[in-house]
């Protein structure tokens, strides 16, 4: 219940400085000084930026002039632990969070982005700094001691995914790189949803702990199953509004959803065979029909490249649904 709650108190406060207007992002060469703009949301991804230095990213938290390239990154996000493997910059990061546990190869540490300590983080001597919310205002602690940080709240779109991504990529010298894992998403996802065929009105209840909060169409993580169709059964629940209303038993029974999600089975151990247990759940067609998905916790709550495997675990169970003639 404490991961959930420290999860959404985060995933709000990085929407509510979120900017209100959406724009395109935009790209723009001015004498030797790149330039990558992704502080709006619904953004249109980049790829025409070079890899020179210096670098001015216009992050979440302002314009951010990186001089060179960076050797020493330090990621207290690992969703940005994930993009900065997958573009290549590996070998630029020296330490990231604790939560970061993606690739395997990672270098994990202690250090937190829930409660970050300034003097820990300087510790390892970094050249950039990455995060996604500004707990404890670690920014201006880092700037003041001469860190560059750059900062990227949590996404609202698909198109701020890959306006992170290729933030990232112009801000370590790995443009190209960066341009590839956004095309490589891109057609991805454009497969996985050319193979969807999901009957109208199927529904879904997506579990974030076993207190049943859960997610609404306006998130980030229903955004990715409203692409498959589904009907989300948390949108017209009490306190719907905040985005992450933590539903009754009694309205996840009554809305017999066609589909379970299972984004707790690491933090709480629940299961297919946990849900059947519980109190009239036995009977909801998403228990008789097998269709509960056990998912990782970790991809089910990232906005990074493997966003591109969660959407095809979502489709995968839809398929399988209407195969199976439910």
């Amino acid at each position: 219940m404490r991961r959930t709650a420290l999860l959404i108190a985060l995933v709000l406060a990085a929407g509510a400085c979120s900017p209100a207007e959406s724009g395109d992002t935009t790209t723009s060469q001015a004498s030797s000084t790149t330039v990558v703009d992704t502080t709006t949301t619904s953004l249109e991804p980049t790829t025409t930026v070079s890899d020179g230095f210096p670098a001015a990213i216009a992050a979440a938290n302002g314009e951010v002039m990186i001089e060179e390239r960076p050797d020493r990154i330090v990621s207290l996000s690992a969703t940005a632990t994930e993009i900065l493997f997958a573009i290549g910059a590996s070998d630029q990061v020296v330490a990231v969070d604790e939560t970061s546990d993606y690739p395997e190869e990672v270098p994990t540490t202690d250090l937190s982005g829930y409660e970050p300590n300034i003097e820990a983080i300087a510790g390892y001597e970094p050249d950039l700094v990455v995060v996604s919310d500004d707990l404890g205002d670690v920014i201006a602690g880092l700037v003041a001691i001469d860190i560059t940080v750059i900062q990227q709240p949590v996404a609202q779109t698909l198109d701020d995914t890959y306006a992170q991504i290729e933030q990232l990529g112009a801000a370590t010298g790995h443009v190209a790189e960066a341009a590839e894992v956004v095309g490589d998403m891109q057609i991805g996802i454009d497969e996985i949803l050319a193979s969807i065929d999901a009957p109208l009105g199927t529904s879904f209840y997506h579990e974030l702990d076993n207190s049943f909060f859960s997610v609404t169409s306006e998130t980030f993580i229903g955004l990715i199953y409203s692409l498959a169709g589904l009907v989300n059964i948390a949108d017209e629940a009490e306190g719907a509004g905040t985005g992450y209303p933590q539903l009754s038993a009694e309205h996840i029974i009554e809305s017999d959803p066609d589909l379970i999600f299972l984004a707790d089975t690491k933090c709480c151990g629940e299961s297919p065979a946990t849900v059947a247990a519980r109190p009239g759940w036995d009977q909801l067609s998403a228990v008789s029909n097998d269709s509960v998905i056990a998912l990782d916790d970790d991809i089910a709550s990232r906005w990074g490249p493997r966003v591109v495997d969660f959407l095809a675990v979502i489709v995968d169970s839809v398929n399988a649904l209407e195969t199976s003639g439910s």
